[in-house]
């Protein structure tokens, strides 16, 4: 995606060239600092390592629910899940009929990203916990890392809500973060990252104070 076609490799489903080009089209408009071809780059990583690993069930679907999870986003707003769910709907009814996608499946995992921080893993199947743990992976990154990603989201939110505004509501977020029980819901990620991202957001919220 973005500058690369490398994203588009390994992957379990082939996507035309006309819907490759309308995702790289999706996330670049508008420009993002974080939630660009290069998270998607990412979290693509980590769906691998899980493909190596655990397994999924679904493979293609949850494969284009990483592709898809962020095409449409501007910072603030509460919709942008649902938009890129409806998005990937489209996508698929459009280039991929005769594949046998599940988009039902597809928008549900996407639907899902919008309460990060807020599910448990009684909520979701073992395939939703390990997707949704894929995005947030970053927060187990090393310590370089993750800084770059909260400034990236912090450059996000830049004329877009008040600076001291912006730190309250991070930190808030940070700080529910660190006061669960369990960050991954999944073992896979939570014996990989737990204390590394733990580490990283009692850092964080301090220097936020």
């Amino acid at each position: 995606m973005g500058a690369s076609t490398d994203a588009f490799t390994g992957l379990p489903i082939a996507l035309p060239e006309a819907q490759r080009a309308a995702l790289d089209a999706a996330y670049s408009t508008p420009p993002r600092a974080y939630h660009n071809a290069g998270h998607v780059h990412e979290v693509l990583r980590h769906y691998a390592s899980v493909a190596d690993g655990a397994g999924w069930a679904h493979p293609r679907e949850v494969c284009l629910a990483v592709l898809y999870h962020d095409a449409i986003y501007e910072a603030g707003r509460s919709d942008n899940e649902a938009r890129s769910a409806h998005l990937a709907r489209e996508h698929i009814a459009r280039w991929l009929p005769d594949a046998g996608v599940d988009a039902d499946r597809v928008a549900a995992l996407i639907e899902w990203t919008a309460r990060h921080g807020r599910v448990d893993a009684s909520e979701v199947d073992a395939e939703t916990a390990l997707f949704l743990d894929c995005d947030m992976a970053i927060l187990g990154a090393e310590p370089e890392v993750f800084d770059a990603y909260d400034r990236a989201i912090a450059a996000e939110y830049r004329g877009r809500v008040p600076a001291w505004l912006y730190r309250l509501n991070r930190r808030r977020f940070l700080k529910g973060l660190l006061a669960r029980e369990r960050l991954y819901l999944s073992a896979f990620f939570h014996e990989r990252f737990d204390l590394q991202a733990r580490r990283n957001l009692r850092r964080a919220v301090t220097e936020k104070r």
